[in-house]
């Protein structure tokens, strides 16, 4: 085995050989590796080469095929062959499967005695053994284990021998359970594994179905008898500390999980319907609020122009779009920024979805009349330098934010509205007077998530007539559009990113805000011509021109902005 300084100068021949790294980075490459740094890293960050070039390279200096778990469409049938330990124990995968019965298999080593031994003994027919990369393997074998557990738990419950119990007799047994005990807990260790945000178990007349939200699209998972229904819905009321026996009204709890040694949290909401109670579990994914800026990958314009306005030791700054548009996993990041020995910070939450150190958090409580309003007034007396409102709901909150960010207090805050713009009109609808709006107010963020491209399957092609006009583009250019491959369960994206319209605040457009009846459209025009605001829009086509999105999503977007838009009550 060749030492790490040779394994990587071999690497680096591989590289230049296939044309992969120019002559000129060859030579500053090795002179870094004989000073002793890192080459690779820094062919990786200067975006010169890819982890999928490294990979190949290696492979390829040890003379074995490489073959990239990302872009090849695993037959889970036939790691069901072997089993998930034994699949685990040798790290290796079934990939396919000729008709002349040779086998493709995927190994980390594929000179692993015990494993040919296995092969050999297992396989009816002749095998050739290709490398795959050892993260990959193992993600693969998470998503595929929760997945299989939640197809084995689904056929227990459907035939149980104890079908009598589970379909209703004895439905607060957990013994009677078992089946829907396992259901469950696989449901919510699959859904983690595979990034869905939410889990609806909805009942129907007939059937229940178990869809998972990922990237903001629904997909369905499972479904199974009503007559199972019971079980399964008494499951998770136990989990979550629900009343069991209570199925007229709408109820909230909390889940509490170790997945992989780690504590995952689901938040679960009941609500009756016809055929049954539906329940919604949010997964609570605790690596996504304690993202930094740099990790929510903003562009560079938005990250600097951002810098600059949470640099006010003063004012509003305010988040605005609908639910499920990152508003509080942006704030989470703010909050991160701005967390320093020298300030104080106190959140009002509802609810608190991230315990933050040295950072004071309130969770409302409606019962105990402890109101977002309720609560910061008595913030105001706590001595604080930064304040996190989670939402401005109604007039007294909006009135005691401006006068706490007027009297030398920086507030963090969201509002439900269409726009940047629309924020302005919202705090003045909500009794708050032009003057203190516009001298309270240093910005207002609008955000919206696209779909981000799977970078491993996206293809490129050529605009058509249509794409151009709405792109504005006078001439032709290639973009990028979806295609599906196994790293993104073949839907063509993978994860989402941010779209921003930043208004902020200069003093002609203060000017523009403190006018006598000043319209939204007055506003946005002023933002746009006089503080340099860029529309949602145009930060959404400079990302499909990027190719991190495409344009049937920006399309989507605009089309739901339009519609909001259109159907909003005039003033």
């Amino acid at each position: 085995m060749p030492t790490p300084t040779l394994q990587t100068q071999l690497i680096l021949e591989t590289l230049r050989r296939d044309n992969r790294i120019s002559p000129a980075d060859f030579e500053e490459a090795t002179s870094t590796l004989q000073s002793g740094g890192d080459p690779l890293d820094a062919l990786l960050k200067a975006d010169l080469l890819t982890k999928g070039d490294i990979d190949a390279a290696y492979y390829q200096y040890r003379n074995a095929p490489y073959a990239d778990l990302d872009k090849i469409e695993v037959d889970a049938d036939f790691s069901s062959l072997f089993g998930l330990e034994l699949l685990s124990e040798h790290a290796f995968l079934p990939l396919y499967r000729f008709n002349d019965g040779l086998w493709l298999i995927g190994a980390v080593n594929p000179e692993d005695v015990a494993l040919n031994q296995l092969l050999r003994a297992c396989l009816p027919g002749s095998y050739q053994i290709l490398s795959v990369d050892a993260d990959k393997l193992d993600a693969y074998l998470k998503v595929y284990g929760a997945s299989e557990a939640t197809k084995s738990a689904l056929r227990s419950i459907q035939n149980d021998d104890n079908a009598e119990i589970i379909k209703g007799k004895d439905a607060s047994s957990d013994v009677a359970n078992a089946p829907a005990v396992r259901f469950i807990d696989s449901t919510l260790e699959e859904a983690v594994k595979i990034g869905a945000s939410d889990i609806h178990v909805e009942p129907s007349e007939k059937k229940v179905n178990v869809r998972y939200r990922i990237d903001g699209d629904l997909h369905e998972q499972a479904t199974f008898d009503i007559s199972f229904f019971p079980a399964i819905s008494t499951r998770i009321k136990i989990l979550s500390g629900i009343d069991i026996a209570e199925k007229r009204i709408p109820q909230d709890g909390h889940i509490s999980k170790v997945i992989d040694g780690e504590k995952c949290d689901f938040r679960v909401s009941t609500l009756p319907t016809i055929h049954g109670e539906k329940f919604v579990i949010r997964v609570l994914d605790k690596k996504i609020f304690s993202m930094s800026l740099e990790e929510l990958r903003f562009s560079k314009d938005v990250n600097e122009t951002i810098q600059k306005i949470l640099h006010h030791a003063h004012g509003i700054i305010l988040l605005t779009g609908p639910t499920g548009s990152g508003k509080t996993t942006t704030l989470y990041s703010f909050l991160r920024e701005l967390n320093k020995p020298s300030v104080n910070i106190v959140t009002i939450e509802d609810p608190v979805e991230y315990s933050m150190e040295s950072i004071n958090q309130i969770q409302i409580n409606n019962k105990a009349d402890l109101t977002f309003a309720s609560a910061l007034r008595s913030i105001l007396r706590q001595d604080p330098d930064i304040i996190m409102v989670g939402e401005i709901r109604d007039e007294e909150t909006a009135q005691i934010a401006i006068r706490a960010a007027i009297t030398g207090h920086l507030v963090l805050s969201t509002l439900h509205t269409n726009d940047a713009p629309g924020a302005v009109t919202r705090l003045i609808d909500m009794g708050a007077a032009s003057y203190l709006v516009s001298d309270a107010l240093v910005a207002v963020i609008s955000q919206r998530l696209l779909k981000r491209l799977c970078p491993h399957c996206k293809k490129q092609v050529l605009t058509t007539p249509e794409q151009r006009h709405g792109l504005g583009l006078k001439e032709d250019a290639m973009i990028y559009e979806p295609n599906g491959c196994p790293y993104c369960n073949n839907t063509g994206y993978r994860g989402r990113l941010a779209v921003h319209e930043i208004m902020y605040l200069n003093d002609e457009l203060r000017s523009v805000i403190n006018q006598p009846d000043v319209t939204m459209e007055e506003i946005r025009e002023a933002a746009i011509q006089k503080a340099g605001m860029a529309p949602l829009f145009e930060a959404a086509k400079k990302m499909v021109l990027d190719g991190e999105t495409s344009y049937g999503d920006m399309l989507s977007m605009i089309v739901s902005e339009e519609r909001e838009r259109t159907t909003k009550p005039k003033k």
